[in-house]
């Protein structure tokens, strides 16, 4: 649910931050998400609201004293059209964590081509942030290229980010990562990674029995 306590400090919002075992789900995650039985869901007025990028919409037009999305309708559209991509990537966190051999290779490649088409195209004539000079909705949806890479290049023992060969990105990570609300929210990386080594142990565990 990072995104949900990232966004309660972010526009000062009481809230109430439930930390979710994915290892054994609680009745509440399964009574709140049955359909995906995923994190995070936001709940507000008793009514949840599932998927990240859907609980930043409801959050953008609920809260909109610090928009996350532009109001001009051209560069909203374009923004949503980065947050769509970036939501078709992020499939690549968990394909590159379960792949093995040739696999990895191929997801590694996959990889390469998205930092590829940040640099070249997402990120040209940016500022600090997708939004200018805050972050909006588009930062967020590519906190995973920010964050969660390193962590699994930790866990595989691999290096895809090479930050003299994607300056623009390399910049908006150093960038993202520096705001305070962002720094003391994201997720340890060095416990993240401890525990990732060891589920991906027991997945290659389960695939070579």
């Amino acid at each position: 649910m990072a995104v949900v306590k990232l966004f309660g400090a972010w526009f000062s919002i009481p809230y109430e931050y439930i930390e979710e075992d994915l290892l054994n789900k609680s009745p509440l995650l399964l009574q709140y998400n049955p359909i995906h039985k995923k994190v995070p869901v936001f709940v507000h007025d008793g009514k949840p609201i599932c998927e990240s990028t859907v609980i930043l919409q409801y959050i953008d037009e609920i809260w909109p004293q610090n928009p996350l999305l532009p109001t001009d309708p051209y560069d909203r559209a374009v923004a949503l059209f980065w947050i769509k991509f970036a939501d078709d990537k992020g499939r690549l966190i968990s394909k590159l964590y379960r792949a093995d051999g040739e696999e990895q290779q191929a997801v590694v490649k996959e990889w390469l081509e998205m930092l590829e088409v940040m640099e070249e195209h997402a990120l040209i004539g940016v500022k600090k942030f997708f939004g200018g000079d805050k972050i909006n909705m588009v930062d967020i949806a590519f906190s995973f290229v920010a964050h969660w890479l390193g962590v699994f290049e930790d866990v595989l023992g691999l290096e895809i980010f090479e930050p003299h060969k994607f300056p623009r990105v390399s910049s908006w990570i150093q960038n993202f990562k520096s705001i305070p609300v962002i720094k003391d929210n994201l997720p340890d990386a060095d416990k993240m990674s401890s525990f990732y080594k060891h589920v991906r142990e027991m997945i290659l565990a389960s695939k070579s029995n």
